[in-house]
């Protein structure tokens, strides 16, 4: 997996870099790819938003001692790397659901214990954090490093290894620019890569994800099985495991059989939903309304499908925190009938 952003060239003399006044734009130019490095590297949006808040401003007090021996993306990767080891020590890792406990019965009433928010996986807009336009190939490759699955499985990787991984699989910086950055040798780089690539073996079958082509498809139907309620449609979509969990609780729910036994029991009051679609973590993924007894539908979650290569829905993720979510894609909390 590999997306074309380079380290960059080094910048020779002083003569070379922005000036005071114009450092905020330079600055600016770099929030987008940084801000999808830093929620790589945190597993959250917000504080990824945080993180390269904190790299400008650091960059800001800094930058007249910075002498343009490398470049200036470089030079605020480095910080930016830095304040995200900051961020994770001694800290739990964010995961999902599905990877803290075991699945559950969909007989159940209760969603389970609430989880505070620095222990799951958040969600995040493909428009924040990936660019707007570039080679199909390096787009598709970024989209593919910020699905929830791959966002979750580097989180289980020590900081080191994790900003390795990002960097040299994700990103395509060389191993000497790696080892420059860390202040440590090739070596150590090459090391750390492979270690991070067995955790990741061993602790998931990562995919890709399906073709823009069947996610397009996917997502009509999905749209139209929902809406309808039909449970038949639904099924018809969902792989045999897919997976059902509900962020901020830790319920989750294995096999399309229960699924749909939640949605006709406990989750009953989903019927006569009305879905808009996002985009969220390069996937298929909608904000879900359900039906105000004032009239209209109230923000009610915002769901992240995973998907196979054959276009199968392999776990829905219904993201319940509607106040918190729906501001960041653009989505209103309530809609007229």
């Amino acid at each position: 997996m590999t997306e074309t952003i380079a380290a960059g060239t080094a910048v020779t003399t002083r003569d070379d870099l922005p000036t005071l006044d114009g450092l905020g734009d330079a600055l600016d130019a770099y929030r987008r790819e940084l801000t999808g490095y830093c929620y790589r590297m945190l597993g959250s949006s917000f504080e990824a938003d945080d993180a390269v808040q904190d790299t400008f401003v650091r960059a800001w007090r800094s930058y007249e001692r910075f002498e343009g021996r490398s470049s200036l993306r470089s030079w605020l990767y480095r910080i930016a790397t830095n304040v995200c080891f900051d961020a994770l020590a001694g800290r739990q890792r964010r995961e999902r659901p599905v990877d803290m406990t075991a699945a559950r019965t969909a007989e159940l009433e209760n969603l389970g214990d609430v989880l505070p928010e620095d222990r799951f996986v958040q969600p995040v807009a493909d428009d924040s954090v990936l660019p707007l336009d570039g080679d199909p190939a390096d787009v598709a490759v970024g989209r593919e490093s910020i699905r929830l699955a791959f966002v979750a499985a580097i989180q289980h990787l020590p900081p080191k290894q994790r900003a390795v991984l990002i960097l040299r699989e994700v990103l395509r910086w060389r191993a000497d620019e790696v080892a420059t950055l860390l202040d440590t040798t090739v070596a150590s780089v090459n090391s750390a890569l492979q270690r991070a690539r067995a955790t990741l073996a061993a602790r998931t079958r990562w995919s890709s994800g399906a073709p823009s082509a069947v996610e397009a498809a996917l997502l009509a139907r999905y749209v139209d099985a929902f809406e309808r309620y039909d449970m038949d449609a639904l099924v018809a979509l969902l792989h045999e495991d897919a997976t059902l969990s509900m962020p901020p609780y830790d319920l989750w729910l294995r096999g399309a059989p229960e699924v749909v036994r939640w949605m006709v029991g406990p989750g009953h009051g989903c019927r006569g939903s009305r879905l808009v679609p996002v985009a969220a973590n390069g996937s298929v993924a909608f904000g879900q309304y359900r039906p105000s007894p004032t009239g209209g539908h109230d923000a009610w979650a915002l769901q992240v499908l995973d998907l196979d290569a054959d276009g199968r829905v392999t776990g829905i993720v219904a993201f319940l925190e509607v106040g918190t979510h729906f501001p960041r894609f653009g989505l209103p909390l309530h809609l007229d009938a």
